[in-house]
């Protein structure tokens, strides 16, 4: 990592040097670290409106040094405001003397406020000529430089680790990564949107829940002083807005952070935003139509139908394909697997060179297949439909009178997944039944098996009526509508290793 004016020197060389240069600063009569400046334009308006401001406008603007270029008593620097650079110029008898003093005693990475007329420079640049200088924020380490020549980016701050670490560094020095955020948060206003206009209720409910549910997932674990049990950080909001909709709401969503504690991988981080919505007497079916739509809505907002995402171009303008879980199994395995048991599923994985442990049964035979052999093939948008009950234990059975399927699907899309969904089981009895197996399951071994939950099963019983329910993770929908690869690289500040 290159770093400015360094000529060598350590860090703590370079700090000493420049705290030596906060007291030259106050000595010269300035505040280093000022409380505000009246901006007048930012450097994007600056550049837009340069008819209307050019020669006769006297602006205010400022920034951070991102580029000084001294040339004797003649100067030119770049000032970075948000992403937008702009030129200053800073001619010794154009500043008075001590706002000439002070500009000798300005880095690289420090913030400062300029007045003057904007004009263009010899080479046609946009440019501040500056007649008024002020220090707002002196910066005392120094900043990772970014060379940039031809359109092309030199030494730039890419440790993906540190970048992690210090993504106010990584923002800095990147511009381009404050883009990513900035659509990152266009989607989740998008995604509000979308389900208002469509007359859902945005709700909020508990972050810590005494008993866990609504996915298969380990949990984290916190103590409760005041009211001293145990509680859990929520791995889902499911359990929570089937109470709503038991209560009477027809239509409620809620973006949510949730958290479960699993690896870290580039498709996983264990703190995650998750969009989940339930709707009164739809099926999946009709969600499915619902989905697509959303994500059609999506693209139409970013202008775009084709999405670069993991190496393939993706369509989001067609219609999405959907497939059965079992179909997709024997497409890509050559074995029909859909009547066989817990046994033969096993031997299955063990010919095919898969590590099967004591612990694992029925389900996981299946999504061992279908992470191997199916996901991979997954590129463009599918849903997979029609899942398995005993990987399933809140849909509801498949109507066509199967006693192992549910009317479930998953939107894989780029050899990921995306959605998951149901018909939601709103039979409290099979409810219960399906709950109680999960928690021998659990009591078997199994770290993510499904909670079972007196409290829900008891509301369940007033009565839900027919409803459809979602959830989306908004951040592999980020990643895919923004060409990342990485969870990381849509999480301003993602899970680290100490």
């Amino acid at each position: 990592m290159s770093t400015n004016n360094s000529e060598g020197k350590s860090l703590q060389e370079i700090r000493e040097v420049r705290i030596e240069k906060v007291e030259k600063i106050k000595e010269l009569g300035f505040n280093p670290y000022d409380y505000k400046f009246d901006r007048t334009h930012t450097a994007a308006e600056i550049i837009d409106n340069y008819e209307e401001l050019k020669e006769e406008v006297t602006i205010k603007t400022a920034g951070r040094l991102v580029a000084i270029r001294r040339m004797g008593k003649a100067n030119f620097c770049d000032l970075r405001d948000n992403q937008t650079n702009l030129q200053i110029y800073v001619q010794k008898n154009k500043i008075d003397e001590d706002q000439y003093k002070l500009f000798d005693l300005l880095d690289i990475g420090d913030i400062i406020g300029v007045t003057g007329k904007v004009m263009k420079s010899r080479t046609g640049e946009i440019t501040i000529f500056v007649e008024n200088l002020d220090i707002l924020t002196k910066s005392i380490r120094p900043i990772p430089i970014v060379k940039e020549s031809d359109d092309k980016t030199y030494d730039s701050f890419s440790d993906k680790e540190l970048r992690y670490r210090k993504r106010y560094l990584d923002l800095i020095v990147n511009p381009d990564v404050k883009q990513i955020f900035e659509t990152r948060s266009k989607i989740v206003e998008w995604t509000r949107n979308f389900l208002n206009g469509h007359d859902y209720l945005e709700v909020e409910t508990p972050i810590l829940q005494p008993l866990y549910g609504g996915a298969n997932a380990r949990p984290f674990k916190t103590y409760y002083n005041a009211l001293n049990s145990e509680f859990y950080l929520r791995i889902a909001d499911e359990l929570y807005l089937k109470r709503l909709v038991i209560g009477g709401f027809d239509r409620v969503y809620e973006l949510s952070k949730n958290f479960r504690n699993e690896g870290v991988d580039r498709n996983h981080n264990p703190e995650f935003t998750l969009l989940e919505f339930y709707q009164t007497y739809v099926d999946y079916e009709y969600m499915m139509d619902f989905v697509e739509k959303f994500f059609k809505f999506m693209a139409e907002k970013l202008d775009k139908t084709t999405f670069e995402f993991n190496g393939h171009e993706i369509d989001l303008e067609h219609s999405f394909a959907r497939h059965s879980m079992f179909e997709l199994i024997e497409k890509y395995t050559g074995q029909d697997v859909s009547e066989a048991d817990a046994n033969e599923l096993k031997e299955i994985c063990k010919q095919k060179g898969m590590e099967v442990e004591p612990q694992d049964h029925y389900g996981s035979f299946i999504e061992y297949l279908f992470d191997e052999f199916v996901e991979p093939e997954l590129v463009q948008p599918t849903f997979v439909t029609d899942l398995p009950k005993a990987i399933s234990p809140l849909a509801k059975l498949k109507r066509d009178g199967s006693k192992n399927l549910v009317e479930r699907f998953e939107l894989f899309i780029g050899q990921q997944e995306f959605v998951n969904a149901f018909s939601e089981l709103n039979d409290p009895l099979d409810q219960r039944e399906r709950m109680e197996s999960q928690k021998r399951l659990g009591d078997s071994g199994d770290e993510e098996a499904h909670s079972l939950d007196e409290d829900f099963l008891e509301a369940l019983e007033y009565g839900m009526p027919p409803t459809g329910g979602v959830g989306i993770g908004i951040d592999r929908l980020v990643m895919l509508l923004t060409n990342q690869n990485s969870i990381r690289d849509v999480l301003l500040f993602p899970q680290m290793r100490q």
